[in-house]
């Protein structure tokens, strides 16, 4: 059993609305992030509003703030090796309770309770 083309719209494409049509959500890399930010920088020294070049850039003005907050600052060098580091922490954090895991079943093991 099939259903009829656009009866659910929402799951073919993804999120968002805009004036009854669906759009999938973009997802922007570390440097383009970085390239709209000095871009709306530009724009809000030349007067426009932050609302204006939030709109000219294709963004929302909550989704530049949290970018500004995010990346504000940062060469792409910089970027890359933040999410280097955030890797590896995840990695370590695994690794960390994996061993602690084992050291509690090391334990309940010498104890005699299994």
């Amino acid at each position: 059993m099939t259903c009829p083309p656009r009866m659910f719209p929402v799951l073919e494409l993804g999120y968002g609305y805009q004036k009854g049509v669906v759009m999938a959500r973009k997802r922007y890399t570390a440097e383009q992030i970085i390239g709209h930010l000095r871009q709306a920088e530009i724009l809000i020294s030349e007067g426009k509003t932050i609302i204006e070049a939030a709109r000219n850039l294709g963004v929302s003005e909550q989704a530049k703030y949290r970018r500004r907050k995010e990346y504000g600052g940062m060469e792409v060098a910089q970027v890359h090796r933040l999410k280097e580091l955030e890797q590896e922490n995840s990695r370590l954090k695994r690794l960390v309770a994996n061993q602690a895991l084992d050291n509690l079943i090391l334990k309940e093991a010498a104890r005699g309770n299994f």
